[in-house]
């Protein structure tokens, strides 16, 4: 049986299997929540994400976790909004789905998700915590392998959004 839950936390402070960055295309740290899982980490981050070369929207790539208590990241990169006629949603969800498609792939059980390019990036929130627990709930039909889905946020705004659409299931 597969449980989502919502936190209000820092995604680097969680004991889950892996946990999701919110990466660039370069995978060679930013700011939010991609910076803090790099300096949390610690340089051998940075240093296997090197060797990654880089990463497109909507798909990821897998790191270990090293000075961080989950044992991997993934790394994946949202799109940038455009006003939503660029595939905007489309990306976002890929996210989603090949996030936790490498989650299985890696034997994991547990994974955490931060609010995917709703920063800088600039995508609207209540339309990306939609998209976040659609696809999530879809991959958990069929993928029973994961047993827990922590959509893990950082400030209260995106908390409150999220705890709304979940209370609505």
């Amino acid at each position: 049986m597969s449980a989502i839950e919502l936190i209000q936390s820092d995604i680097t402070q969680l004991e889950v299997d892996v946990i999701v960055n919110a990466a660039n295309s370069t995978l060679r740290g930013g700011g939010g929540v991609d910076g803090a899982i790099h300096r949390a980490a610690g340089p051998r981050l940075l240093a296997e994400c090197i060797k990654l070369n880089g990463c497109p929207t909507g798909e990821a790539k897998i790191t270990d976790g090293f000075n961080l208590k989950a044992r991997f990241v993934i790394h994946t990169v949202g799109p940038i909004w455009y006003g939503g006629d660029s595939h905007e949603s489309d990306q976002l969800a890929s996210c989603y789905r090949k996030s936790l498609s490498l989650a299985v792939e890696n034997n994991c059980t547990s994974i955490a998700f931060p609010n995917i390019s709703t920063g800088v990036y600039d995508f609207p929130k209540e339309l990306a915590a939609n998209i976040a627990i659609r696809e999530v709930q879809t991959f958990l039909v069929t993928n029973k392998s994961i047993s827990k889905v922590l959509f893990c946020c950082f400030d209260s705004e995106n908390y409150f959004i999220y705890q709304r659409l979940l209370d609505k299931l």
